[in-house]
Order: structure tokens, then sequence, then C-alpha cells
């Protein structure tokens, strides 16, 4: 018979290549951790043997008689009451009880002296009597002091009643010398304290500190910007230094790490929004690639969360003024740590605007635009400024506005006005634009199958078919977003911005916000829905008349007003006379010193009212503005001096007729009134501006070009013609370019040519040729001591005097 061959084979290599790398490390794993297991079970059980050695060694024989007991007699009595007391001896035969005692004299296992050579099961002799044995037992010599017993309460029992004793503590003369000693020690310790450091050498410890730590944060900065993917759990050792606990270097150190994770998390975030992995992804295999792509993109979000949740706990703290109980940190320095948490979370808002928890931060910054602190309060105001700028989808634009609205309801509207001015940096213009070029440029259908049946033949459908793939093709492959979604979320933020607008000038009509409110009003009027147009405009006629505005916000009215019937406003039928007339009577109301913002509004309404109204504007209006602006040029600073006389040259190209103002002849009948408030009626055609003329000698060499400008009637070539770069300005430009905010002269005054050393004048040749003979002639005579009498000279020069004028009186 042939041998039977083994069926269990060696596995080819191919077949081990076949078998999965994780079950091979399962193997090893397995392996590995019965390795270890063995290791623990020996080291057990040798530590169990080392331990019972140890025991065996230090556990004394105990003798079966105490040998201090010198009678025994005594020592027999005392035993019999104790076997009375622990058994029922009634019930025992006295045969039983003398064979107890001898089992009782004879030494076991447990009593026996292991030093005694002695076997264990020793031969009984017949004749030993108790002397023997009592001179066998081991003596020791009694070195400690007998113990005194203090007597309890006893205790009682079913057998009776048990008598309770116990050891009365004897002092050990040893001991007290023992802790004498320590004592003595303790106090020498006590009386050498350790060598406090001087005020400089604390310094130098402390820079020494600080350069190792800032050492530490830069290397591992360095070590996770190099590669992000294999060192992002360098991230957790870098937070958890947030938590520094030397008070030398606390405050310093927690502040360079929250700059430093900021500007890390800026660099290595990706440019997409990390979402949390499905189940179904999770159990599917995947490469080493993704793997390594999936930790780090986990542990990057991770980090990342909890670096916010020790920004937001750091502005809690310094909010509530919570001290902690490690006192590493002390309140002062609260302040200075949430400033710089703030200033981080601003930066996050606006740089990682698309990755997760943008909407946390925003959360945490709304309310911080309403703090007390101002730094803080500009901090984040600019910070939400900067996010709308740079916003061009405007999602997360519409997040801020979402949450501010919320928040300005909630505080009933008691809140910054720097909040609602934020508003005026939304790129909502865009939406205007996109409308037009939708209406223009429709987006393209394809034609379905049946209008291909129906109108194509065989080849040429299969050939539009191809064209239409490539455009779909193309269509997704453009980086840009559709102009539905950008007009969709443009339409709804503007929906939120104009319900808050509108509930602040229902509901808080004497609110600070007013301004803010109607100026943002003015920026997003073309936006509105001309449905609300008659009952807006009808509001704010309403607050004009109140009387409670001030001048600026009775200017910010007007101008909303004028904005709303430039743009769609232009179909209704709607004489906006009072707003002029209102304006006309506020232009000398204006504050003429160094706080003079209302000129800008009014350079602004002038534009929207007469040169971009000019059909709608009568000649006289015109003229009665012109002069009005004229006498105010007078007043105010040279800045809005410029920027007034820039709107009356424009005026002045806009409606040639008004040149009669140049000319001091009358035209018509009737007599100019200046106090008169309406400008329709106040006859300015019968005056002149005089005021150029007083304003051609004014310090400012800018306002006196203007003013001759207009002299010359404004011409555009010519010598009197403005310079290019004064002419193409605006008003607005022209009232920031001269501004004198910066307590500087613009344009700066120049400096007088320095004179040659040979043509310096002496001090002599400033005075006369006679006074200087004269001078020289009292220098060069003797001075004699003679008695000063200047009441002889004052008579005689007072009748000298009365001589010369008598009908003049004396002074």
């Amino acid at each position: 018979m042939k041998a039977r061959r083994n069926k269990k084979q060696i596995p080819s290599f191919r077949k081990l290549l076949k078998t999965s790398k994780v079950k091979l490390e399962n193997k090893l794993k397995n392996k590995q951790f019965k390795q270890q297991s063995t290791l623990k079970k020996y080291r057990k059980e040798q530590r169990k043997l080392r331990q019972a050695v140890k025991d065996a060694v230090s556990k004394k024989p105990i003798p079966l008689e105490d040998p201090r007991e010198k009678q025994p007699g005594k020592r027999i009595e005392r035993e019999e009451e104790e076997e009375e007391e622990a058994l029922p001896l009634d019930m025992m035969d006295e045969d039983d009880l003398q064979l107890m005692r001898d089992l009782g004299q004879t030494a076991s296992f447990l009593t026996r002296d292991l030093s005694s050579s002695e076997p264990v099961h020793v031969k009984k002799r017949k004749h030993e009597r108790i002397i023997e044995k009592y001179e066998k037992i081991p003596r020791t010599l009694q070195t400690a002091p007998e113990k005194e017993l203090i007597h309890l309460l006893p205790i009682k029992d079913k057998s009776g009643i048990i008598p309770q004793t116990r050891e009365k503590p004897v002092t050990d003369n040893n001991q007290d010398e023992e802790d004498e000693e320590d004592l003595e020690l303790e106090e020498e310790i006590i009386e050498d304290p350790i060598r406090e450091l001087t005020l400089e050498e604390h310094l130098i410890e402390r820079r020494k500190k600080l350069q190792e730590k800032k050492m530490h944060i830069a290397a591992l900065a360095s070590a996770i910007l190099s590669d992000p993917e294999s060192n992002i759990k360098k991230l957790k050792e870098l937070r958890s230094m947030l938590m520094e606990q030397d008070p030398d270097v606390a405050v310093t150190v927690r502040k360079l790490v929250i700059v430093s994770l900021m500007e890390l998390f800026k660099d290595i975030t990706p440019s997409y929004k990390i979402r949390p992995l499905t189940e179904a992804e999770k159990s599917t295999k995947i490469r080493k690639e993704t793997q390594k792509l999936r930790e780090f993109e986990e542990g990057l979000v991770s980090q990342y969360k909890f670096y916010l949740e020790n920004l937001e706990q750091m502005i809690k703290d310094w909010k509530q003024r919570k001290l902690k109980k490690s006192n590493v940190v002390s309140l002062k320095a609260y302040k200075g740590l949430a400033e710089v948490a703030v200033k981080s979370l601003c930066e996050l808002l606006v740089a990682l605007s698309h990755f997760n928890f943008h909407n946390n931060i925003i959360v945490l910054i709304v309310p911080l635009m309403n703090d007390v602190s101002k730094s803080i309060s500009e901090m984040c105001c600019e910070a939400v400024k900067k996010l709308f700028k740079q916003d061009k989808l405007g999602q997360a634009s519409l997040g801020v506005i979402k949450v501010i609205s919320g928040f300005v309801k909630g505080r009933n509207y008691e809140v910054r006005p720097e909040m609602l001015k934020t508003f005026l940096c939304l790129r909502i213009k865009e939406v205007e634009v996109k409308k037009d070029t939708e209406d223009i440029n429709k987006p393209k259908k394809f034609m379905t199958f049946k209008e291909k049946r129906k109108t194509l033949s065989r080849m040429q459908r299969k050939w539009k078919k191809a064209e239409e793939k490539l455009e779909r093709e193309l269509l997704e492959a453009e980086a840009s977003e559709s102009t539905e979604k950008k007009l969709k979320l443009h339409t709804e933020t503007l929906n939120i911005v104009f319900v808050t607008y509108f509930r602040i000038l229902k509901k808080a009509q004497r609110s600070p916000l007013l301004p803010a409110v109607l100026e943002g009003l003015a920026k997003f009027a073309h936006l509105i829905n001309v449905e609300f147009f008659d009952d807006l405009l009808v509001v704010l006629h309403t607050l004009i008349e109140s009387g409670d505005l001030s001048y600026q916000e009775s200017l910010h009215c007007v101008q909303t007003a004028f904005h709303i019937l430039s743009g769609q406003g232009d179909v209704l039928n709607i004489d906006p006379m009072k707003f002029y007339t209102h304006l006309y009577k506020t232009l000398f109301k204006l504050h003429a010193g160094a706080t003079n913002e209302g000129v800008e509004i009014v350079l602004q309404c002038l534009d929207v009212m007469l040169t971009k109204r000019r059909k709608q504007v009568s000649q006289q209006r015109a003229l009665a503005f012109i002069k009005r602006l004229c006498t105010l040029a007078l007043h105010v600073l040279p800045n809005a001096s410029i920027g007034i006389l820039a709107t009356n040259r424009i005026l002045m190209h806009t409606f040639p007729k008004t040149d009669l103002l140049l000319d001091n002849e009358s035209q018509g009948s009737g007599v100019f009134l200046p106090e008169l408030d309406e400008p329709e009626y106040c006859n300015a055609q019968n005056t002149a501006l005089w005021e150029l003329h007083a304003l051609r000698r004014h310090y400012h060499p800018i306002v006196q070009r203007f003013a001759a400008h207009l002299i010359a009637g404004a011409p555009s070539e010519g010598s009197e013609a403005l310079k290019p770069e004064l002419s193409r300005r605006s008003a607005t430009e022209l009232f920031e370019t001269y501004s004198m905010a910066a307590m500087t002269f613009n344009p700066p005054v120049q400096s007088s040519s320095s004179k040659r050393k040979d043509e310096v004048l002496q001090g002599d040749a400033f005075l006369n040729e006679d006074l200087n003979q004269l001078i020289k002639r009292h220098c060069s005579e003797v001075a004699t001591h003679l008695p000063l009498d200047f009441s002889r000279y004052s008579t005689t020069s007072l009748q000298s005097r009365w001589h010369a004028s008598p009908l003049e009186p004396l002074q």
C-alpha cells in the first residue's frame, strides 16, 4: 500500500501574498499578548513566593507557656479559669478533661520554635516530668516592661459575660528622644530658609524660562507646518500649553500659544468643510493614503473645536471675573488674555469663513460687538465689516446678519449704533447687476427629445447630444457659484436687514440707532420694493416734522428720501418740495467747528437733489441754493468751504442761467429775502454773490483759487480755469482730501528761503539814521547823578498841550 500523502501542504508564496495584512497583524498581536500574559503570571507567582519567605523570616516563635509567670500554680489556675469560661465543663468527664490538659501541654507545628533541631514527632517518654519540660522551654530576657491592663465594660453573650481589657500604652523614652531630635531638626530647617532671589535675578530667571518656552512653541509649530498630516498630534501638545501653570510666565506663554495656534489653523486648514463620516464609509476598506487623510481631518477638527472652547472659556472668565483655584493668572491679567482671544476669534471669523464651527464663532463675536470695552467692540465690528466686504457669495454674511438681527431685537434696540453701521459694508449691489444680466443673458435651455425628433435628423440629433454633454461638463467645471444661489442669498440677507430697519423706525424712533438706520436705508433704497415707498416717505416726513431729531438725523432722512426717489421711485408721482425746504432751512444749522460731519451729508444730498434731478428743479430753487451755499462757505472750515464751492461750480455748469448772480443788476421785481426758508419765493435773482470777493482774500490758497474761478464765471479754459486735480474731483472727495483732522495745514505752508550771510542786516540797520545818532550821543555822555523831578516835566507837557488845542478835553 502506498503511504497516504499529507493533505496539509505548506502555503505557497502567492497564497501568502493573498493573505490579508490585517490578519497577519492580528496574529502577531495575539502572540505578543500571550507572551505578556505568561510573563505577568510568572512575575505574580514569584512575588507571592518572596512575600511568603519574608513573612516566615519576620515571624517570631511564640512559646507555649509564658516564661514570665514564675509560679506554675497560678498559671494552672488561670488556665483552668479560661477553660471554664471557654468550654461547658459540666458536660465533660474527668478523663476527657485530663486528656485536654495533656494535649495543651504538647507543642504543635504552629507554636514550635523553628530554630530548634528537634523533629516534630518525638517519641513520648514514659517518665517525663514537668520540671524537665519546663527547663527545655527557651528563656527570654525581660527587656520590655510589663504592660498594664485597662478594664473595659464587659460584653454579654449566650455563653455568659465576657470581660474586656485593653493594654495601656507605655511611653517609650527612646521614642520621645527621637521625636525631640526630629523637632530640633525641623527647627534647624526652618531657621535656614531658601535664599530669596533679588528682583534682577528674578527677571533674569523669568527671561530664561520665557526663552525656553518660546523655543518649544516654535519647534512644535515648525514641525506641524512642515508635515501637518504626520505631526497633527503635536497640535494637542501645543494646545496643552494654554494651561501653563508657572506663574512667572503663564500669561505671556498663553498669549503666545493662542496666536501661534491661530496662525497654524489659518495655514493648515483645507479650503473645504470637513463633514463627519457615515457608518457605511467607516466600514468600507480604503487605501493607506485615504486613511491617513481621514485621520488628519478628524484630528484637525477635534483640535480646532477644543481650541475654540478654550478661547470661549477665557472670555467667560474675564466677563464673570471668576478666579481659578490654581490662582496662576490674576484677575488683572484676564483682560489681556481675553483681548488676545477675541483678536484670534476675529481673525478666524474672516479667514476661515468656509470651515467648520464658523457659526459658533459668529455667536461668540456678535455679543462682543456691543461690549462695554470700546477696544473689543471696535475690534469685533471691524472684523465683521471685513467679512462683509470680502464675502462674494453671501453665505457667511447671511449667518452674521441673522445673529445681529436677533441680538438687536433681544436687547430691545438698546445697542451700539456701530453694530448697524456694519450693514453698510454688505455687497448687496450685485443683486441689481445680476438681475439685469439674467434678463439679457438668460441661461441656455437644452432641447427635449420630442423637440429634437421634430426638428432634427438622426445625425443632427447625435451631434446635438454630444454638444449638450460637452456644455454640461463645462458648466460643472466652472468654479464660480451659480447666479441663482447668489441672488437667493442676497435677497434673504436684504430682507432681514430691512426688517431690522423697519422695526426700529416703527418702535424706537428716538433711539440712537436712527442715524445708522437712515444711512442704511439711503444706501439700499434702490433695492426696496416699490410698494413700501409711499409709506416710507410719509414716515420720514413725520420724523422731520416732529422736531425730535438732530440736524444730522434730519439730513439722513432727506438723503434717504431722495435716494428712494432717484432709483425706482422715478415712476412715482410724488412732489418732494417739503424735503427741499427742510434742507434749505437746515443749511445754516450746520456745525462750523471741527465736528463738521454734517457737511459731507449735505454735499451728498445736494448731488442727489439738484444735480441728478436737474429736470425737476426750477431755476429759482437753484439760485436760492447757490446763494445760501456761498453764505455758508464764509463760516465753515476750509475743507468744507472747498466742497461747497465745488458744488456751486457744478450747479453753475448744470444751470447756465444762474450766472446772473455774478452781476449786480436786479432781475425782475421783488427784494431778496435771505431769512425766508422757502427757496422758491426768496427772490434770489435780485442779489449777487458778494461772498466770493471775501473768499478771494481767504487764508487758504485753494479757497482763493475756487473763489477767483467762480467770479470769472467758472470757465473750463483760460487763465482762470482750474487745474485737473481740482476740476476732476467731486465735492465729497475734495472735502476729504483737504481735511484738517490731522491738525496740519493742507496744503503745507512753504518754508521761507534762507538768506546769505553777507546780506544779513545787523541790529542797527533796522533803526532810523537820526535815531541811531541820538542813541550814540546819549551813550557817549557821562552819566550825572541828579534828582529826578517828574512833576516838572508833566506840568510843562500839560501846559503846552493846553495851549496847542484848548477845545479838546483832557484824556
